[in-house]
């Protein structure tokens, strides 16, 4: 086990303290009126932790506080890591980009797209191959059952997918089930945020001819240090492991069940079931930073890690323009998608403030993260919270964040 630890004084490179006791209360407040549990946030400049600050609780009712080693569910900040792995066997030869996901995963040979109508009336046609890039980038055309904003959302929650996995079902069987339905799009027209990267993760054990936790695992965490990081807690990780809230109608927070994270999971999910520690996720943000290396430890060349952070949606849409509906949201615009990450390519219109480049991703227990390389900044924001409806945590925490900026 390691901690995260705060490395440098603030000011010490360019960082006001004010402002982060700013951020500090304005976060504290948020848990006061019981909106959160607790959090954990650091701000790392040129790879130094410069601010770290722990407040409230990671279980409510036991009185447990939120300390510097609790485990979080990263949600979906696991595809980046997914994407990474993808990365590593694409520099290894073993994938392209514009390799069909058929080669890997046969059932994906004819996809069928919508066309028209619903349910029974629903008509379709053969649709472009899906390419390993679609995959990365969320233009394949899959979707999630939740969105309720196209009849291919019907057919996910027909199909029992309400929570991206069929129950019971390894990763195996839910991407046979996947490929079953239609397409939204033709692949390569538009973004939609999907279940892709979990298709994404079985065409990573099909390639590399491991189970995805165990590739991960070898190729990702232990190479960087990431201890605590995996698809299961084991007995001593148990008692750092934060409870994960819902949202109530009126606004408070109340227990909800989690990902079962007590045993190895038969559903492998590399879109959303990793779980880690701030200090795991530091080492992972720095090896971003610094293009594919840490510690004398190199897991992709700069120049992969600079592909993955690029802007991937053609003629430079962002994802409010080029997104399927349920995206068309001011929060998007300015932003680019890469592959597996957003990345800000119009500062003057991204509705929070970042650097051009700054790429990042969240997961729907409100945790976040982004690395600003115009600021040489990385910054993580860790609580277990899912919100029935959209909140301003991560916005908020981009403007406080980048008031606490005095020298660029």
């Amino acid at each position: 086990m390691a901690q995260l630890r705060q490395e440098v004084d603030p000011g010490e490179v360019g960082l006001d303290v004010k402002a982060l006791d700013r951020l500090d209360q304005h976060f504290a407040h948020c848990v006061d009126e019981g909106r959160l549990p607790g959090f954990l946030v650091s701000v790392a400049r040129a790879g130094r932790v410069a601010h770290l600050t722990t407040h409230g609780r990671r279980d409510r009712a036991a009185g447990l506080p939120v300390e510097a080693d609790t485990l979080w569910r990263i949600y979906s900040m696991s595809k980046p890591v997914t994407s990474v792995a993808a990365l590593i066997l694409l520099e290894e030869g073993r994938l392209a980009l514009t390799d069909p996901v058929s080669r890997f995963l046969p059932e994906f040979a004819d996809p069928q797209v919508h066309v028209s109508g619903s349910g029974s009336d629903l008509s379709t046609r053969p649709a472009q191959p899906l390419l390993i890039r679609h995959l990365m980038t969320h233009t394949a055309g899959f979707t999630f059952a939740f969105y309720h904003s196209h009849p291919v959302d019907a057919l996910y929650r027909a199909a029992n997918l309400e929570s991206s996995v069929v129950p019971g079902s390894t990763l195996a069987q839910t991407c046979s089930v996947y490929a079953g339905l239609p397409l939204q799009f033709e692949p390569g027209t538009q973004w939609n945020y999907s279940v892709a990267t979990n298709i994404l993760g079985r065409v990573i054990e099909v390639a590399s001819g491991k189970p995805l936790d165990e590739f991960i695992a070898e190729r990702v965490f232990r190479p960087l240090g990431m201890t605590d990081a995996g698809f299961c807690v084991n007995g001593e990780q148990v008692a750092r492991l934060s409870e994960l809230y819902g949202e109530t109608e009126d606004g408070g927070i109340e227990p909800i069940l989690g990902l079962p994270l007590k045993s190895r999971p038969r559903f492998l999910s590399g879109s959303g079931g990793i779980v880690a520690s701030a200090h795991d996720y530091h080492r992972f943000m720095e090896m971003l930073r610094r293009g594919g290396e840490l510690d004398g430890v190199r897991i992709l060349s700069s120049g992969t890690v600079a592909l993955m952070t690029s802007n991937h949606l053609p003629g430079g849409a962002d994802l409010r323009t080029f997104g399927a509906r349920p995206h068309d949201e001011p929060g998007n615009a300015g932003v680019g998608f890469g592959l597996g990450v957003s990345v800000v390519i119009d500062p003057d219109r991204a509705q929070a403030p970042a650097g051009l480049g700054t790429y990042g991703w969240s997961g729907v227990a409100t945790t976040t993260f982004w690395v600003d390389p115009s600021r040489d900044l990385t910054v993580q924001f860790m609580t277990q919270v899912r919100h029935r409806t959209s909140q301003s945590y991560w916005q908020d925490l981009k403007r406080l964040v980048h008031e606490a900026v005095v020298t660029e």
